[in-house]
């Protein structure tokens, strides 16, 4: 089987395989068929990646809502089988270019928050049931076909606590082994949620872990308060460094920093590590920096770094 691991974010949905990674802006919208050709005196863009499902044709992709009608629900239930997250992995797998020559083991990475409580452990069943099987969509002119043999759920921290200790292989990094009895804390700030985790000696510190829906989403939200773009439209102003989120950083860091006090109080300071994650930890990297006085690390790509260490985890299942 060929391990694939998938970060399926609200803001982008990040895929790793041995082949190559990428990230791919979680917008995605129904086209409705109508198109105009072209207007002189104005340039009209190439249309984003269009997929085929037995649910209808979706733009997926940055510049989806400016081709068809936007699809933007954030509550968790979208992980669990809804067509905008079908077209998304479809497009993930596409623009991958994963190939079907052999059947896939994919490994996922959920928010803290969807797999707590009583109903965390039913969305982690709905996930693995939902990927796992045979898929088929259209794209780029021709029939995509794979084939999911076994998907792996796990929390979307896990992915960055084993991308810190693990090699690409799935083998410990010697440098690091020390640290791994110690407790390491994880932040992983992305579009959706703030999650929190703590691990031990390779357990879950159930008191210190939590996920609060105050991720990148609720800086847009500040920076929007008449609704008049979407989260995506907004998002891909944020990546191309064309939106000044100077008037709303300020609140948000104080919540985002609010619900860290609330949930670790002054335990990191028996951390040996914090490692933050995801696009809100570059957003907030020198407010981090000052409050975990030294024992902050950020990886050299925390975007992607879940995806890298879910596929890394991939790796230390199949060896055991």
């Amino acid at each position: 089987m060929r391990i694939v691991a998938l970060d399926p974010g609200f803001g982008a949905v990040k895929v790793w395989w041995e082949g190559g990674a990428l990230a791919l802006p979680s917008a995605v919208a129904v086209d409705g068929g109508r198109r105009i050709a072209g207007m002189p005196g104005l340039r009209t863009r190439r249309p984003p990646l269009e997929i085929v499902l037995p649910e209808g044709r979706f733009f997926v992709g940055e510049g989806a809502h400016d081709w068809g009608r936007p699809v933007e629900n954030l509550d968790f239930e979208r992980l669990t089988g809804s067509p905008e997250l079908k077209a998304l992995f479809a497009a993930a797998m596409t623009a991958a270019e994963v190939p079907a020559d052999a059947p896939l083991f994919l490994v996922v990475g959920l928010p803290v928050a969807a797999m707590a409580g009583p109903e965390g452990a039913e969305t982690a069943r709905a996930v693995r049931s939902f990927l796992a099987g045979s898929w088929s969509w259209e794209a780029r002119g021709k029939a995509w076909r794979l084939e999911v043999r076994e998907a792996l759920v796990t929390g979307q921290p896990v992915g960055a606590l084993m991308d810190y200790f693990l090699d690409m292989n799935g083998r410990p990094v010697p440098e690091r082994k020390g640290e791994f009895a110690s407790e390491i804390g994880i932040l992983n700030i992305g579009m959706n949620t703030l999650d929190l985790l703590v691990a031990r000696g390779g357990e879950l510190v159930q008191r210190l872990t939590g996920g609060e829906t105050l991720g990148v989403r609720r800086l847009l939200a500040l920076l929007n308060p008449d609704g008049l773009y979407t989260l995506a439209e907004l998002d891909a102003r944020l990546r191309r460094k064309e939106l000044d989120v100077r008037p709303a950083l300020p609140i948000w860091t104080r919540e985002v920093l609010g619900f860290i006090e609330r949930q670790w109080g002054r335990g990191w300071r028996r951390f040996a590590r914090i490692i933050a994650v995801g696009g809100g930890a570059l957003l907030l990297s020198d407010a981090l920096t000052e409050r975990f006085e030294g024992k902050l690390y950020i990886p050299d790509d925390p975007i992607l770094a879940t995806a890298r260490g879910l596929f890394k985890l991939g790796h230390l299942r199949r060896r055991r």
